[in-house]
């Protein structure tokens, strides 16, 4: 600008930001929105089904209900993958089965205490959610299973964004409900009770009642989860936090206390379970199953009551999940609570009864009460969602917002083109979901060039119709997106 311009207009700019200046300092202060509070409760190996609001008869889940009730049910929502480490690998870091470093149960030691070595540990690298919250002044904290390396390793979670940790670090270790100790920040917290061997079985034939009770212990691993999670809760109400609160309910073993036994005993006809597929022997399975299913609807419960007790609620952005489908050992009966809600496959399928899994999401007077929403969206999907509600930059990620679903304007809500789906386990598999149709593929391993089998999930909820030799034209699209995606 030439300097006697500058000279002219100079005075008439400084009058009018002057003016401006004046003129705001009248007006009322406009209070600014505080960021809100998150808590991501996950389930571990809870099947679609397996819920009241999701069509549940026999097994009672009134907290999760209430809060479907009060928030939005989603029908349509994938976990990342059918197994526990890469599913919360993949959850955190918002990347999917062919971009993830972590992709199956790579998993390290053994079960007792001296050989405690957890599973292949989450690349230093990765960026989660939390490292991304931290940023904008969110205190973190994971309560739960982690399954994403030991303390003494890159997977550490309090070296990917937690300032808090506690639970177990090994997912071997969480097959035990009553283990000798768990983990906070890195340290042993003993529970002060002796080791369990959870796969040592029983003799149907000699089998006694003292021999099922040596699976009891005295301090319930949940329990001591709640009673952490609730104190994170306190000591950081004055300020936005991030808690994730993986639970290892209802993942066999099949272990509560007895009075959540109790509450389903006799309304089942049930058989002992003697340890014949792995995991602890029960002597009421079924009604031990909907038992821990109860009771971490009571500990979803509890949440809520002190979100409310500490005048957090309407602040608070709560959901609940689970890693994968029900499971198909360990003396729990998927078919007998109709798990899957009819559909095809459990844990460690890519078929829809793997990977579609419950997801609640709820906050007061943000989200509209008892809307359901078939947005066809997955737990990748998360760290792009948090990022655009907080307003802080997410790395690269194979996710897609959902907030517009979330906040009742799905006229923005960003569509996607596919979802996509690697397993190497299980004789490796593939799968892609791409508008209605969903394709799988198995059998990877003995046959890299395996076909794709190809349904119509409009017409074919339940994977039963291969409609593959009929639709060539989007195989080949099918075998474009796996050449772009896989790496």
């Amino acid at each position: 600008m030439k300097p006697f311009l500058f000279a002219v207009v100079w005075p008439v700019v400084f009058f009018s930001m002057q003016a401006c200046t004046t003129s705001a300092s009248r007006r009322p202060e406009q209070k600014k929105q505080p960021l809100p509070n998150i808590i991501y409760i996950y389930a571990d190996d809870l099947g679609y089904g397996e819920l009241g609001c999701y069509g549940q008869t026999k097994i009672k889940t009134p907290h999760l209900d209430q809060m479907a009730a009060e928030g939005m049910r989603f029908t349509q929502h994938y976990t990342s993958t059918p197994v526990c480490a890469p599913a919360r690998a993949m959850l955190l870091t918002g990347l999917h089965g062919g971009h993830s470093t972590i992709r199956g149960n790579v998993e390290l030691g053994g079960f007792p205490d001296s050989a405690e070595r957890g599973q292949a540990p989450l690349h230093s690298k990765a960026v989660t959610i939390a490292d991304l919250l931290k940023k904008k002044g969110y205190g973190t904290g994971i309560i739960g299973k982690w399954g994403l390396g030991m303390a003494n390793t890159e997977g550490s979670p309090n070296l990917h964004g937690f300032d808090y940790s506690y639970g177990y670090l090994d997912q071997k270790q969480a097959h035990n409900y009553y283990p000798t100790h768990l983990w906070e920040n890195g340290r042993w917290d003993s529970l002060h009770q002796p080791f369990i061997d959870v796969h040592r079985r029983l003799d149907p034939a000699t089998a006694t009642a003292a021999d099922f009770d040596y699976f009891k212990g005295t301090t319930y691993a949940p329990d001591k989860m709640t009673e952490k999670a609730e104190q994170f809760i306190r000591n950081r109400k004055e300020q936005p936090f991030f808690l994730y609160l993986p639970y290892t309910i209802p993942h066999a073993s099949l272990q509560v206390p007895d009075a959540w036994v109790d509450m389903y005993r006799g309304q089942f006809n049930e058989q002992p379970y003697y340890g014949q597929q792995g995991y602890a022997a029960s002597r009421y399975p079924l009604s031990t199953y909907a038992g821990m299913i109860s009771y971490l609807d009571a500990q979803v419960g509890k949440i809520m009551a002190l979100l409310k007790e500490l005048g957090l609620d309407e602040n608070t952005l709560l959901f609940f999940s689970s890693d994968n489908g029900a499971t198909f050992n360990g003396g729990v009966d998927a078919a007998f609570f109709n798990s899957a809600a009819g559909l095809r496959g459990l844990k460690m399928d890519l078929y829809e009864g793997g990977i579609r899994m419950p997801f609640l999401a709820r906050w007061p007077g943000k989200i509209k009460a008892g809307e359901v929403s078939g947005l066809v969206s997955a737990q990748y999907d998360l760290m792009a969602t948090l990022a655009e509600l907080t307003g802080v930059e997410a790395p690269p990620n194979d996710g897609v917002s959902f907030l517009p679903t979330l906040l009742g304007k799905p006229e923005r809500q960003p569509t996607r083109d596919f979802l996509y789906f690697e397993y190497p386990e299980k004789g490796g598999q593939r799968a892609i979901r791409m508008g209605n149709w969903k394709a799988v593929k198995t059998g990877l391993k003995k046959d890299p060039s395996a076909p794709w089998q190809l349904y119509d999930l409009s017409e074919d909820p339940y994977e039963t119709r291969d409609l593959s030799l009929r639709h060539p034209e989007i195989l080949r699209q099918l075998d474009g997106i796996v050449a772009k995606e896989l790496r």
